[in-house]
């Protein structure tokens, strides 16, 4: 078998990628997680798709395994999916902008595709579009904690990987 593909660089993204996952199970601030961050980074970073992908999609599903699971968990992956696509178009071009740019569009889309299926699966607001404006008008709290912890994550993840890269050469090379 080929083992190639496993690189120090993959080997550090994979170490990031973990250590996202546990930042998930120890105690933190109400929706100040990595978990957006993990998957913009991942979807960045890791050059085979299959691995951007499988990675951070993993991580998130050991962590629920300790944090349970829940009923919405279809529209949550499908969110940290889209943030890894948007990880992806950024992958030729990460700078500063973009990983800011990044950060907001992940959180903006986790929180109107989750809020929307809360409205649609839950008795909790009517079915029409002031129920669904009123589903997001009562989210916006978790809103801006889950952003401020987005762009707090993605500049570690982001910055910690780029000064490794400067002190580590074989990573620039991988």
């Amino acid at each position: 078998m080929n083992w190639k593909w496993i690189t120090p660089k993959l080997l550090i993204i994979t170490g990031i990628i973990i250590f996202a996952a546990l930042m998930r199970i120890v105690p933190h601030y109400p929706n100040f997680t990595p978990v957006a961050a993990l998957a913009l980074f991942g979807g960045a970073h890791l050059g085979k798709r299959w691995l951007a992908f499988l990675l951070p999609l993993t991580a998130l599903f050991v962590s629920d395994l300790f944090l349970g699971f829940h009923n919405f968990m279809i529209p949550v992956y499908f969110s940290f999916a889209l943030v890894v696509l948007l990880g992806r178009l950024m992958r030729n071009n990460i700078r500063i902008p973009f990983v800011i740019g990044g950060s907001l569009s992940g959180s903006l889309l986790f929180f109107l595709i989750t809020n929307a299926a809360v409205w649609i699966s839950t008795p909790y607001y009517p079915n029409t579009f002031q129920g669904l404006m009123t589903s997001y008008t009562m989210a916006i709290p978790f809103f801006h904690t889950a952003l401020l912890g987005d762009l707090f994550y993605n500049a570690l993840f982001f910055g910690g990987f780029y000064f490794v890269k400067q002190w580590v050469p074989s990573i620039k090379l991988a």
